[in-house]
């Protein structure tokens, strides 16, 4: 299992240098991926991006979760092979809904069906323009990894649809019911949506289970509770940092990742 980090770009972290700084933290403290949010009231997600690729070598970097159906996908499929050639194929796209309706309205998108066509439509235009870069000009630079980057799609149980559409790529990111009041999935959750999306997966090529959480508590047991997430088939484990200051996010990097034993 690897670890990541879900960073805010709000607040103290809506500085490039912020986030600069803190993802070469968490290199040299041996996390495996450092992730930034795609919100309307922070930092500009390619700004955001752009830092964290450009000070760090080997962590993988990505988006948890880009909010693609605001974006343009072409615009985006550019931008993103952009990242993942310039890291040298580091970038992973997690790709979510968007929970804030707000958002959306303008582009007359705030109710939830809409928004999720929407981002099917996105997500093959997505894929599509990156296939076309690979055989010849397509008005942008195809990504460096080969078919694409991996494209994580975000949910959470017992909510179907999402997982149905994550069956249809390359990883699961499975969010926490409510993040705000720290109400994560439970163990018997985890293990029933893992079981869900396996069973809509048609294909047998590799495919991530990422969960998520805060193992702000006692090392040992967080280290216990990862090792049953990863015996239930987690690969990644991305802590969430959400009502962290950024001295505290500092601080909790620094202890490395609680990397665990399978149960």
């Amino acid at each position: 299992m690897r670890y990541g980090l879900d960073v805010p770009t709000t607040g103290a972290y809506a500085a490039p240098a912020t986030l600069a700084q803190l993802a070469q933290q968490a290199e040299a403290c041996g996390w495996d991926g450092v992730f930034v949010w795609d919100v309307s009231d922070g930092l500009d997600v390619w700004c955001a991006l752009e830092a964290i690729a450009g000070s760090t070598r080997h962590v993988r970097i990505g988006t948890m979760v880009l909010a693609l159906a605001r974006h343009d996908p072409h615009d985006a499929a550019r931008r993103l092979a952009e990242l993942d050639r310039r890291s040298g194929g580091r970038l992973v796209v997690g790709v979510g809904l968007g929970h804030r309706a707000a958002d959306f309205a303008a582009l007359g998108l705030a109710e939830g069906r809409a928004r999720a066509r929407r981002l099917d439509e996105a997500l093959g235009q997505l894929d599509q323009h990156w296939r076309d870069a690979l055989i010849g000009p397509s008005g942008g630079p195809a990504p460096l990894q080969r078919p694409r980057p991996p494209i994580w799609i975000a949910g959470g149980w017992p909510h179907r649809a999402p997982l149905e559409r994550a069956a249809r790529w390359d990883g699961l990111a499975l969010k926490s019911i409510d993040a705000i009041q720290r109400t994560w999935l439970s163990h018997e959750q985890f293990v029933a949506a893992v079981a869900y999306v396996r069973s809509q997966r048609a294909a047998a090529a590799p495919f991530d289970i990422i969960a998520s959480g805060d193992t702000s508590g006692p090392r040992a047991a967080a280290v216990a509770r990862l090792g049953a997430l990863q015996a239930a088939g987690a690969t990644w484990w991305i802590e969430e940092g959400l009502g962290w200051s950024d001295v505290e996010f500092a601080g909790h990097i620094a202890l490395g990742p609680p990397r665990a034993t399978p149960a």
